[in-house]
């Protein structure tokens, strides 16, 4: 399915920002962009709370937004929040308003999916080169660093620090002095040299900046006459006369010079210090600037679903390969799931293509977590979606996979709070259902099955004498009916007179 227009928004640390694109075959052009400057990252406090004010800030910029999206279908429009709702201990209440404002669901997303969408953005808005790139975006509340050639993504990091962030932190009240800019490139510059070694080991040919600081920077540093020579770009030499500029004027407010933002003006300090340690701890001479970011990798990210290269069965198949997946089990279990769920609900509707896709990744992944130990390998297994890093996943993504891994097998109770209606039930029946029959991991065919869903639980019904032949798996379908009643939920097995086995 594709669409002439397809939108992203970026919930940013410092702004919120949204960019509508019409899509012609494999290119995007923007049509549309919208941005506020939010500030979230200001509104965290010690205890990594979102004060009500900057949820303010956000719920009114995303009734904004809303208006604007009016009329898009929900899967071409594709919302990513980043930093401070990455680690606000309350963006979990805050997360449905944001959705109910603006029409359109959420995902956080981890940094490296950050660093990696920024990258795509960053690649598809520059010439195609052969050499490697190196991309660094300064956001709000962290920075990402990406080594990539041509349009992939090679090495990637993310940094926790920020334009907003080391600005509260060094800069209160958007003081500047010697001491404190220091202070700031010091922390900065401890921050970088974690991955610092690794990235010049592997080398890169050009240097490009993305995001608003580096807009910000390079433009000042070319409307007044600051880089050597004239060159175009961020110069090392041109970041130093604006850090002593700066710290001279006491304020980014007291600078007196062309092309300053006012909305970049509270943030731009702490942009200046992040970007001076980049120079200084990487060794970097020049970085040219990239108006393609994060936003328009999402854009990408999201053509490449409509055409069938969807990153996350990439990351699926990668993951099946690093743990070893017995392939013919997985493909085993996925035939009876699937024809589980087709008994359950219409799968040629587009409304239930996501759990489709849900339930073949949970199948590709269920026994990843044997890598580790066959003892609860449900529990390892639902643990690595949880904590890694999988490329294209949103952070509610990876929860959903973990809950069908964990649900597989054991105990319901164990799964996070669910109300019965959740789809999600659904897909935990298939896939226990269909694991708990190919536990000879043979093949063997099975017998015809038949599945129904009520408002209260599933019945199965077996051929009798197929259940008198195998008593393994009659005794565990029984043990199934007392796991699925604890939880209030009923699991009914009905026999039935034999019927041909499903070749």
């Amino acid at each position: 399915m594709g669409y002439e227009q397809i939108a992203a928004v970026d919930l940013g640390s410092n702004s919120f920002r949204m960019q509508v694109g019409r899509v012609v075959e494999d290119q995007i052009y923007p049509l549309d962009t919208l941005k506020e400057s939010v500030r979230l990252a200001s509104g965290l406090n010690r205890e990594k709370m979102l004060d009500e004010a900057s949820q303010q800030r956000g719920l009114d910029a995303l009734s904004r937004f809303g208006e604007r999206l009016r009329g898009f279908q929900p899967d071409a429009v594709r919302v990513v929040a980043t930093n401070t709702l990455r680690v606000a201990k309350n963006a979990k209440e805050f997360i449905p308003q944001a959705e109910a404002a603006l029409g359109f669901p959420i995902e956080i997303i981890g940094g490296r999916e950050e660093a990696r969408l920024i990258y795509i953005g960053a690649a598809h808005a520059l010439p195609l080169a052969r050499h490697k790139r190196l991309v660094v975006d300064i956001g709000g509340g962290s920075t990402e660093f990406i080594i990539g050639k041509k349009l992939d993504p090679l090495v990637m990091e993310s940094l926790f620090m920020g334009c907003v962030s080391y600005s509260l932190r060094f800069f209160p009240g958007g003081k500047v002095d010697k001491k404190s800019f220091y202070e700031a490139e010091v922390s900065a510059a401890r921050e970088i040299q974690t991955i610092a070694q690794d990235y010049r080991r592997f080398g890169w040919t050009e240097g490009v900046a993305s995001s608003g600081s580096a807009r910000a920077i390079a433009d000042l540093l070319e409307c007044n006459g600051l880089n050597p020579d004239g060159i175009i770009g961020i110069t090392r030499e041109g970041l130093a006369k604006l850090r002593a500029l700066i710290i001279r004027a006491g304020s980014a407010e007291e600078l007196k010079l062309a092309s300053l933002r006012p909305d970049r003006l509270p943030v731009l300090p702490g942009g200046i210090a992040i970007m001076s340690a980049i120079f200084s701890e990487l060794g970097v001479e020049h970085m040219t600037y990239s108006e393609g970011a994060l936003r328009l990798g999402v854009l990408y990210d999201l053509l490449g679903r409509f055409h069938h290269k969807d990153m996350r069965d990439a990351t699926v198949h990668q993951f099946m390969r690093r743990y070893q997946v017995d392939i013919p089990q997985a493909e085993r279990v996925e035939r009876t799931a699937l024809d589980l769920l087709g008994q359950l609900i219409k799968v040629d509707l587009n409304e239930h293509e996501n759990d489709i896709r849900f339930l073949r990744w949970a199948v590709a992944l269920h026994e990843i977590g044997i890598s580790i130990a066959h003892g609860g390998f449900h529990k390892h297994g639902a643990y690595i979606v949880s904590f890694a890093d999988m490329p294209g996943f949103s952070k509610k993504d990876q929860e959903r996979l973990a809950l069908l891994l964990l649900g597989q097998r054991g105990k319901l109770e164990k799964i996070p709070l669910t109300p019965a209606s959740d789809a999600a039930w659904r897909l935990v029946f298939c896939l226990r259902l269909a694991a708990l029959l190919h536990r000879s991991r043979d093949d063997q065919p099975l017998p015809v099955i038949f599945v129904k869903q009520s408002g209260t639980g599933f019945q199965i019904e077996l051929p009798a004498d197929w259940l008198l032949a195998n008593p393994l798996s009659a005794a565990a379908l029984e043990d199934e009916t007392l796991i699925w009643q604890r939880i209030g939920l009923v699991l009914r097995i009905r026999r039935h007179a034999l019927l041909p086995v499903l070749e």
